[in-house]
């Protein structure tokens, strides 16, 4: 039976290693209660079932074994009054139910056997869902302590590794190199300004000595 064998991985399941291979551990331990609970109706319903078949076979059987008692009087008296076709009639019907009665005799075996079987199932269900909801708020906070601890211990190797110390030294010398850049570029504005003033300053002493030297030439 299909429910059986859903029933029964559910049960086998081991839900610490769920949890540990879960990407999402808390998703995963809810979707596993609300699986369990979902089979678990199920498997109340089909034990219902099963037992109500299983008294109705006991019924036919019942029903089937009084006409083999009824038939079996008919007979008798068909016998004491000499009527030998009608006894003979008479058991024929006794044997046509009591093979009947046989084949639900063993109907109401198989039914029992199967009514067990759904009835163990429900209560190693119920078992493993009463562990599971107990366990679920702790197997959560175990994984993330877990989790916790491993994402520290990445944080401490990385430091050990100097991982964390040499990204700050690359950061500090990619400052030191922007500082020395911005300095450079200002002391070239500095030099360019300070050419042009002496160039212009140079350009007026040229033009003095100009005029000087036309006064002197009488120009």
């Amino acid at each position: 039976m299909a429910l059986l064998e859903r029933v029964s991985t559910l049960v086998r399941a081991n839900l610490n290693d769920l949890i540990d291979k879960a990407e999402h551990p808390e998703k995963m331990i809810k979707q596993v209660i609300l699986d369990m609970q979902n089979q678990l109706l199920q498997v109340k319903t089909q034990v219902a079932i099963a037992i109500a078949d299983h008294h109705l076979l006991e019924k036919k059987q019942k029903e089937n074994e009084d006409k083999v008692t009824e038939w079996m009087r008919k007979a008798e008296l068909a016998v004491d009054k000499k009527q030998d076709d009608l006894a003979r009639a008479a058991l024929q019907r006794v044997e046509s139910y009591r093979d009947l009665s046989q084949g639900f005799g063993q109907q109401v075996i198989d039914q029992k056997a199967q009514v067990e079987n759904l009835k163990a199932a429900l209560r190693q269900l119920e078992q493993k869902l009463t562990e599971a909801v107990a366990k679920s708020d702790l197997l959560i906070a175990q994984h993330r302590r877990a989790r916790a601890v491993s994402k520290a211990s990445d944080a401490k190797m990385a430091i050990d590794n100097g991982s964390s110390a040499n990204a700050f030294h690359r950061m500090k010398s990619k400052v030191a190199q922007a500082e020395a850049l911005s300095l450079a570029k200002s002391e070239i504005a500095a030099d360019d300004m300070e050419g042009r003033l002496a160039a212009l300053d140079k350009e007026d002493r040229i033009e003095q000595l100009l005029v000087e030297l036309k006064s002197k030439r009488g120009a």
